[in-house]
């Protein structure tokens, strides 16, 4: 049974009204997503009980943490909800292990019903080595392993990120961004993660809701939204996309390639080599729409190594003059491309015809 999140919740800020009206069943890790600004850490604060001035109804499987109405503001520790700031926190006059072991202190307190074994957070989060140094001896990303570890131990019913990966640079976030989706999936908390990165949410949640100046614009699984064209505006023309479930197929080390078997496709696709995945693994790929060219025959003399037969199921004029959407079908999985107009006149190109998808590159589990 899901995890239930009922929110309706109203403020006056600069900017914008708030206005929230929704009910999210947390069956999986699930973003609040936009731009910044658009009164997604507002909504998190609201939940989690930290002072901001929202007035309305905040309820967790019938639970009632907030209600206006009613005069009720059940104070943040008796929520038994962990919220993860973008800023690790951790206390610098103890070692790792003494942040975890208070983490553990806290969650027998709380009586949790829902004990989280430290054994096996350690174990997720590669945490043996760290365990007797201090936090101002470790990098960023393993401050930001601490900090998850020490939220997951104190055993929250829900867990709140905010923004956990900002300040990162690339390297760490790709480093650390699997144990974050590892010890979400593996712990199975109800999790809300508040995001601008559409790369951070496809590699980690399982649905979004959409926000801008204050309200819901969207919500819905994360692969049906990122194809959708909808969220362009939100996420931008460069990152539109889709996210593709396949399964690897092997590696060929010599050529520093794994393949990659998408489902119902005659070809496998290539991406860069990554041993550590093992065959048979299951694997979410994203493709983005500017790395999707089109050819009408089978090209020669290309330096792009994924050439996928398929089939253009749909063109659609993109607001932004001169480009065309393509949506193509290879096998059972779906790609887009970012066309110029003037490409699909001089190709001659037509809903329902043969093509062959020109993949340049694909990302995977990282966004």
């Amino acid at each position: 049974m899901a995890d239930r999140l009922q929110l309706t919740l109203a403020q006056t800020l600069p900017e914008f009204d708030l206005a929230v009206d929704t009910t999210l069943d947390l069956t999986g890790p699930t973003a609040l997503f936009g731009p910044s600004g658009s009164g997604k850490s507002t909504v998190l604060r609201a939940i989690a009980g930290l002072p901001n001035h929202v007035r309305g109804l905040v309820s967790f499987n019938g639970t009632r943490w907030l209600d206006s109405d009613q005069g009720l503001q059940v104070p943040a520790h008796q929520r038994n909800v962990t919220l993860l700031l973008q800023a690790p926190g951790l206390f610098a006059n103890t070692t790792v292990a003494g942040n975890l072991d208070l983490a553990e202190q806290f969650s027998r307190r709380r009586r949790a019903e829902r004990a989280t074994d430290r054994d096996a957070v350690l174990q997720a989060l590669d945490l043996g080595l760290l365990l007797g140094r201090r936090p101002d001896t470790l990098s960023g990303g393993e401050q930001r392993r601490v900090a998850l570890a020490r939220a997951l131990l104190s055993s929250p019913d829900l867990l709140l990120l905010d923004e956990p990966l900002t300040g990162l640079d690339a390297a760490r976030k790709r480093d650390i961004l699997p144990y974050l989706k590892d010890a979400l999936a593996t712990f199975q908390r109800p999790a809300l993660l508040v995001s601008h990165d559409i790369g951070e949410v496809a590699a980690l949640c399982e649905q979004m809701v959409v926000m801008d100046a204050g309200r819901i614009r969207q919500r819905g699984a994360t692969d049906a939204l990122i194809e959708d064209l909808a969220l362009t505006p939100y996420t931008g023309r460069f990152e539109a996309g889709v996210l593709i479930d396949g399964e690897v197929a092997g590696h060929d080390p010599h050529r520093y390639l794994t393949a990659v078997r998408l489902p119902g496709a005659t070809s496998t696709l290539s991406m860069p080599l990554s041993e550590s995945l093992l065959p048979g693994e299951a694997i979410r790929l994203r493709v983005r729409a500017r790395d999707v060219a089109v050819a009408t025959e089978p090209p020669r003399g290309l330096s792009i190594r994924n050439v996928l037969p398929g089939t253009l199921l749909s063109l659609t004029p993109e607001p932004t003059p001169g480009f065309v959407d393509a949506l193509i079908a290879v096998g059972d999985a779906r790609l887009r491309a970012r066309l110029t107009r003037a490409a699909v006149q001089e190709l001659e190109l037509k809903e329902g015809q043969s093509i062959f998808a020109l993949v340049k590159s694909v990302s995977f589990d990282l966004g």
